[in-house]
């Protein structure tokens, strides 16, 4: 389905023939990830509906690509005494006479905007916002891995097929990098704010050394900010701040593995196809959040520093692991 919004398109009152649906998801990049498939199964529980998704800029414009949404709308996320920015907000919500609400975020900010809507004009809302009509009513909710929560959510508002995530329709072009045959992606950055998140950067290099050595070449992926992290891996390709999110599933197909700290691009590339070995600390619990795809490992420790690049090295796939 072809994707034609952006937040200032006209209102599209709700019809019996197509339902208006409203999927709220506003980051971070793996929780987006992370929902492909609660995306898919609304989708095809509401064949025909006109489906809106409510996201943060970021992702906008991705989000305009995928096949299950219609329309974006932008949140630019105003303060709470910003009472211009959430009457903007407000209206543009308003007035496009959504019938059902999936709040795939349920943050204390997403169920706030069920109060948005005029008490006699709500529309059916799934999520934890007090007094909506679809509550998920799971005790465990807290305690499931994002995709399960999810995925219960949805089956408690009526939805029963659950489509795995796909990202087959999500194409860039990594044919500008010249790359060679056999490459390997790592991924040694992650949020500025959480540094507790981050394998030590010589531990990448030392990775990037042994991997060469096998006559594999690694590939360093992550933002712009995050090229002085490649430039301590003198062994690799560096990518950072080059690529699309298309060329990441790219880059996942063509590679033989990845590794990578607990961080957006590793979601996208495992759910991609490509084996993929991420890092955890202390600091965040893949009970709640790993990575899902075909092959997906984790390595954790409370404190990455106590992660032997040994352990790593034995955890590779089988076919570049001797």
């Amino acid at each position: 389905m072809a994707t034609t919004g952006g937040q200032d398109h006209a209102a599209h009152p709700a019809s019996a023939a197509r339902p208006n649906i409203l999927v709220v998801k506003l980051g971070a990049f793996g929780n987006v990830v992370l929902s492909l498939a609660a995306f898919a199964a609304i989708r095809r529980h509401h064949p025909h509906a006109r489906i809106t998704v409510l996201t943060t800029p970021p992702y906008a414009d991705w989000l305009r690509t995928f096949p299950y949404f219609d329309d974006v709308l932008v949140d630019r996320r105003p303060a709470w005494l910003d009472f211009p920015g959430l009457a903007l907000l407000r209206r543009r919500l308003t007035e496009r006479h959504f019938t059902r609400v999936y709040d795939l975020q349920t943050s204390t900010r997403s169920s706030r905007y069920f109060h948005l809507f005029p008490p006699k004009r709500r529309p059916d809302w799934s999520g934890i916002a007090f007094g909506c009509s679809l509550p998920d009513r799971n005790p465990k909710r807290n305690r499931l891995h994002d995709v399960d929560r999810q995925q219960e959510q949805l089956r408690q508002a009526g939805l029963t097929v659950f489509p795995p995530a796909d990202l087959s329709w999500c194409r860039g072009d990594i044919g500008r990098f010249d790359l060679p045959r056999d490459i390997a992606l790592l991924v040694p950055g992650s949020s500025p704010n959480r540094l507790a998140k981050r394998w030590p950067i010589d531990r990448f290099a030392a990775l990037a050394a042994a991997i060469a050595g096998r006559g594999v070449t690694p590939v360093v992926l992550g933002t712009a900010q995050e090229q002085a992290l490649a430039a301590e891996i003198p062994n690799a390709i560096d990518l950072t701040g080059q690529t699309s999110f298309g060329d990441l599933c790219d880059l996942a197909r063509a590679a033989r593995f990845a590794v990578g700290n607990d961080t957006g691009p590793m979601h996208l590339i495992a759910t991609a196809g490509c084996p993929a070995i991420t890092l955890f600390s202390a600091d965040s619990d893949p009970a709640l959040c790993a990575p899902r795809g075909p092959w997906t490992r984790v390595l954790r420790r409370p404190v990455l520093t106590d992660l032997p690049i040994e352990e790593v090295l034995a955890t590779l796939p089988e076919h570049v692991s001797a």
